[in-house]
């Protein structure tokens, strides 16, 4: 399964879209200011965090900041349904696949995309280049 990239266009999805480009990664981009996640597909990316909403909605935008709604009050499914509605509430890139998910680019974290067998290579490559510690 492609890994799919949802964005509103910022640095960082554009940061991630080049390091999925760099790292030979199949991937769909989805421009959600254009065309807004479902609630089913909120839930699904729900379904990967750790932390539920808090992991996806920016708290600190100032989007989220000019709102006067107390999110606490709102039900899941009434949240989710803003959230569609406003896709500025959520952060920026949201990268999943199948059973993996990355909210905002992270360098050290989006490497979770690359296949088992180049993250293994990578690592011995990695660790042979390590010179030992002479004391």
């Amino acid at each position: 399964m492609a890994v799919t990239i949802y964005g509103l266009g910022c640095k960082s999805t554009k940061k991630a879209k080049q390091w999925m480009i760099n790292n030979q990664i199949p991937f769909v981009e989805r421009d959600i200011k254009k065309d807004p996640l479902t609630v089913p597909e909120l839930q699904d990316i729900l379904r990967l965090t750790m932390e539920g909403t808090d992991d996806i909605i920016a708290k600190r935008s100032s989007h989220y900041q000019k709102v006067e709604v107390d999110f606490d009050d709102l039900s899941l499914v009434e949240l989710l349904e803003m959230i569609q509605e406003q896709p500025k509430f959520l952060k920026s890139p949201i990268i999943v696949d199948r059973n993996k998910l990355q909210v905002g680019y992270n360098a050290d974290e989006i490497r979770q995309f690359l296949p088992r067998k180049t993250r293994k290579f990578q690592l011995l490559n990695w660790t042979q280049d390590l010179k030992p510690i002479e004391w």
